[in-house]
């Protein structure tokens, strides 16, 4: 591969990163060719964009950008794809679903500016909430005291029209 061949795939590798919330490293070597379709059809519905990457190439595309990304170079061997998501738990609950026939394998994340390292993060990044569900939980919370006033003040309104038609009458 010619070095402005190189260059350009880094910079690729680079603005798909920024362009993406968060990202998770997986293995899926093991994969036949039926079952990686299968994944990138399963990815394609749940908006995760999946790239196969050079090792190399991806560790030059992060050291291209601010922050620092050392902690995913010890995982950067073997076969690497690379699953980008602005949702930070999709691809962790894809991960999961193959996971049940033995693979990919999670290798590492990068979700929420928090570093994951290793599979066994893989069940605590399948419970990060993802924006929306937060956004939810929030209106949810939100609304629960302020059901409880009006009603309150309903069952009241009640409650007190009938102690001065009472006292009225009286």
């Amino acid at each position: 591969m010619r070095k402005e061949d190189k260059g350009t795939i880094i910079e690729t590798i680079a603005a798909t990163i920024k362009g993406y919330d968060n990202f998770y490293l997986a293995d899926i070597a093991t994969l036949n060719s039926t079952k990686t379709s299968e994944l990138r059809r399963e990815c394609a519905k749940q908006e995760i964009k999946l790239m196969v990457v050079k090792n190399t190439l991806l560790q030059k595309a992060l050291d291209t950008l601010e922050g620092d990304y050392s902690e995913l170079h010890s995982v950067l061997k073997g076969n690497t794809a690379v699953m980008f998501s602005n949702s930070a738990n999709a691809p962790a609950k894809l991960i999961a679903k193959y996971k049940k026939e033995g693979i990919p394998s999670l290798k590492a994340a990068y979700v929420q500016e928090s570093f994951y390292i290793g599979a066994e993060n893989l069940s605590a990044l399948e419970n990060i909430k993802s924006k929306n569900e937060l956004i939810g939980d929030v209106i949810m919370l939100l609304q629960s005291p302020a059901k409880n006033v009006i009603s309150a003040l309903q069952s009241g309104g009640n409650t007190i029209h009938g102690v001065l038609e009472t006292l009225s009458k009286r």
